[in-house]
């Protein structure tokens, strides 16, 4: 479980004041509102990379506002990847692990497993240069899984996409809830991604976030996408 309650940021000159939100334990939370309301910024709170002024950060049921970002138990896929030019695919699949420790055999059966779930089997040994935008963002999501973490964090993961590897990107999201005991909330400003994806949908306006109810999400995202009422509207 994500809880935010009443966090305030400040962030040079921007500011979210008394924000709140709860994606529940397991659910894919999407994270939805115009550029510039400060999606990335709470992301970025949430993996303690920057601090906040008030409230309380609570994954699952550890209070961690005050936690280092290592401490938290939090795998974060940011907007552009941040993958290394000078790593190929197995040594980002690796690298938490390597960092935390892990005995090389233990590293070595996560790659197994992360690279057959992503299908990058036959890619670990090619650098990053050489890879398609869709297997890019598969690296960066196993890099962020490779830890084991129960909460994952993703910044318009598939903004860049052509809609074919978007789709494909859809399914694989879903598969990997499906099988990994992790909570997600994941920030876009693409009404398909909620179609696809959500379990919890939220907003974020500058008036704070408003959950959207389940039986009012077909006519929310119709509405946030132009499509022309449904007949009997």
């Amino acid at each position: 479980m994500i809880t935010l309650d009443n966090i305030s940021i400040t962030a040079g000159t921007f500011q979210l004041d008394h924000v709140s939100l709860k994606v529940p334990h397991r659910h894919y939370g999407i994270l939805m509102g115009a550029t510039g309301t400060g999606k990335t910024t709470l992301l970025e709170a949430i993996a303690g990379l920057i601090p906040i002024t008030n409230g309380s950060i609570i994954l699952g049921t550890r209070d961690v506002t005050s936690f280092k970002p290592a401490e938290r138990n939090i795998g974060y896929v940011p907007q552009d990847g941040a993958l290394f030019s000078k790593m190929n695919v197995r040594d980002h699949l690796a690298f938490s692990l390597v960092a935390r420790g892990e005995a090389p055999v233990m590293i070595k059966e996560r790659i197994d497993e992360l690279s057959s779930m992503l299908g990058l089997c036959d890619h670990l040994h090619r650098g990053i240069r050489n890879l398609s935008g869709g297997e890019k963002q598969r690296v960066a999501l196993g890099r962020a899984l490779a830890s084991h973490p129960a909460t994952l964090l993703l910044d318009e993961p598939l903004s860049a996409l052509d809609e074919k590897t978007r789709n494909q990107m859809y399914q694989l999201l879903r598969n990997v809830q499906k099988n990994i005991p992790v909570t997600i909330l994941h920030v876009t400003h693409h009404v398909a991604d909620a179609r696809f994806l959500a379990d919890t949908l939220l907003h974020l306006s500058p008036t704070g976030i408003e959950e959207i109810k389940s039986d009012c999400v077909s006519a929310w995202m119709d509405k946030e996408s132009g499509a022309p009422p449904k007949r009997g509207d």
